[in-house]
Order: structure tokens, then C-alpha cells, then sequence
């Protein structure tokens, strides 16, 4: 019996479940709660004895910067002194939305931003968090609500799963829309460097901020973003990215104990165990059902599992972003 549980409507949350949660951050607790991308695990940014809770809670390593959350336009300006109109004006197009921004700190803690003098904002597009760090007049840091390197968990199930009752309040509001975390932007003189690809399309971060766009590649010793140095995502069995579907075919031949993590028309092909993400031609439904897929290959009596590859387009560029620091090979 989890007794940390609440479960609440997403779209008109209890407002007893959202003082509850308030409260909790006030106190420098922390709480899980959903957002549309997943589920965070939240403390008051400025508290850097509450954003420890976070790091111990998951077993986070220390050199990995925390997300902060806000409610509105002034909460930014109070968080950092270094937004420009022109960023503004564009933030104001998108915000709330699973889009992070990676600006000059001014006022988050050392913990949440792990001393660096930079901080990544975002304005999460869900009632929950965004009444939460209103009614506390807090700036929330937020992780995903998992243990390190695990999938980020969509439904508050997943969350007592890996953290049982380390968190103060665990709010149940629902499986996350998109599946996939925020995607991750730093500005700088002549381009946009995409540092954690997400569930807000690169091809959009072009169109808004009319701006070349680089799509980050490398893993930094020092991380200015979550997922840029750690193997983040991973089930606890061995993943296998297959290089296309006839990897996937000979293997289903050749037989083992293994499962295929696959569209329905690669399903459709074969004669071996499958979890099935969703169909190649929605990529929203695949990233929605990736790392529930994940959780699903652990519980299921397999030796491994081998994933099939999908088109690096919209969407797709943070599923294979994904699927890639899950595998092992």
C-alpha cells in the first residue's frame, strides 16, 4: 500500500491534492507529479536542500543539471536576467510547452544547476505542475521521476515502481501525452544547438527562432542539459538497435529468447514475441508506448530484446535519441 499516492483529474486536478502539493514544496519536500512530456519528480529551485532530496531519491549523479519550471513570464526574469525581447517574443509563441531553454542563472540554486552559471527553463503545458508552482510562489527544478538511467516513467504506476515512497506525494493525473521528454535548446551567435532532441521538432525550433539549426552529437564532461553525458532510458535487459527490418527477419528465423520492439507492420511480418509501439506512420503513438515498451521487455520473460529503427524525422530524431543511449549495441 503506497500511502504518498493522489489521484487526481489532469484537465480540473483537486484543488485539496494541489495545496497538498504546495504545501510540500513550500517545505522544501519534494513531489512527482505529470507534466504532457512525463512524469517530474519536483523541489523548490532555490532550495538546494530540497533539490538534494531529488538527486538522492533517484541516485543522480551530481554533475547532472536539473530543468527549472515555471508558471509565467515574470517567474523568467526572476530566474534569469539573460533573455532578450527577440527570445521572449518567440518563448511567448510556445510557452508552456515542451520546449527548454538553456539561459544565464540568476536566482536557481547551486544544486539545481549544479554550480554552473547557466540554468534550462521551461513552461510545462499541463494544469498540475503549472497550478503547483503558482500556488507556491516556487520555481519548481524537475527531473523525470525515475531512478537514474531507467525509462522516464508516463504514469504515476511507473513512478512508485522505481521510487516507492521516496517522494512526499506521488499525483496521479494520467499517462503523459507525448512520451518523450522537452527538447532542449541553447542559443548562440549564429545558430541553435539542439542539446537534447524531443517532443518539440527540430523543424519547428527552425521556424520559430528562423536560425540554422545543429542537432548536438556529443556527450560533454561537463553537461550544461540533462542527456548530454549519461546512458539515460535503458530497461534492465539488453537492448539491441536493429539496423533495419531484415536484421529483425533473420533473427525471428533463426529463433532465441528474445522479443522484437517493433510498428504493427513489422508485427504484422512476424512469427516471434513482439511489443508493439504503435504504427511507423504515427511517430507520436510510438514515442507515447517507447518507454512503457521498455518496462514492458523487464517484466517479460526475455533474455533481451532487439528495437526496430524509425525515420529520423519530427518527432522520430528523440525516439532514436532515445532508443540509441538505451542500447547497448
Amino acid at each position: 500500500m503506497v500511502n504518498n499516492l493522489r489521484k487526481t483529474d489532469p484537465i480540473n486536478p483537486s484543488e485539496k491534492v494541489l495545496d497538498e502539493a504546495s504545501g510540500i514544496i513550500r517545505k522544501g519536500g519534494i513531489v512527482a507529479f505529470p507534466t504532457e512530456t512525463v512524469y517530474g519528480l519536483g523541489a523548490d529551485a532555490t532550495n538546494d536542500s530540497a533539490c538534494l532530496r531529488i538527486f538522492e531519491a533517484k541516485g543522480r549523479q551530481s554533475d547532472n543539471p536539473l530543468i527549472v519550471h515555471i508558471s509565467d513570464f515574470d517567474q523568467l526574469s526572476e530566474i534569469s536576467g539573460g533573455v532578450s525581447h527577440a527570445v521572449l517574443q518567440r518563448l511567448e509563441q510556445v510557452w508552456p510547452g515542451p520546449l527548454t531553454i538553456v539561459l544565464p542563472n540568476r536566482k536557481a540554486g547551486k544544486v539545481a544547476t549544479v554550480g554552473l552559471g547557466t540554468v534550462a527553463v521551461r513552461m510545462p503545458a499541463h494544469k498540475i505542475p503549472l497550478e503547483i508552482i503558482r500556488r507556491s510562489g516556487k520555481p519548481i527544478a524537475a527531473p523525470s521521476a525515475n531512478k537514474s538511467g531507467r525509462p522516464s516513467p508516463v504514469t504515476a504506476r511507473e513512478v512508485v515502481e522505481d521510487l516507492g515512497d521516496k517522494a512526499d506525494l506521488v499525483i496521479d493525473g494520467g499517462k503523459s501525452f507525448f512520451g518523450v521528454e522537452s527538447t532542449v535548446i541553447q542559443i548562440r551567435p549564429d545558430d541553435i544547438l539542439i542539446l537534447r532532441p524531443g517532443a518539440f521538432n527540430a523543424e519547428d525550433v527552425k521556424k520559430l527562432f528562423q536560425m540554422k539549426v545543429r542537432i548536438s552529437g556529443m556527450q560533454s564532461d561537463s553537461p550544461i542539459s540533462p542527456g548530454m553525458k549519461y546512458r539515460h532510458y535503458a530497461p534492465s535487459k539488453k537492448l539491441i538497435l536493429a539496423p533495419d527490418e531484415n536484421y529483425i527477419l533473420e533473427k525471428c528465423e533463426s529463433g532465441g529468447n528474445f522479443a522484437v520492439l517493433g510498428s504493427k507492420e513489422l508485427a504484422a511480418k512476424l512469427n516471434c514475441e513482439t511489443i508493439v509501439l504503435g504504427s511507423r506512420y504515427d511517430l507520436y503513438e510510438v514515442a507515447r508506448n517507447l518507454f512503457p515498451s521498455f518496462r514492458m521487455l523487464d517484466r517479460g520473460k526475455f533474455d533481451y530484446g532487439i528495437i526496430e529503427p524509425f525515420e529520423e524525422r519530427g518527432i522520430g530524431l528523440a525516439i532514436m535519441n532515445r532508443i540509441r543511449k538505451a542500447s547497448e549495441g
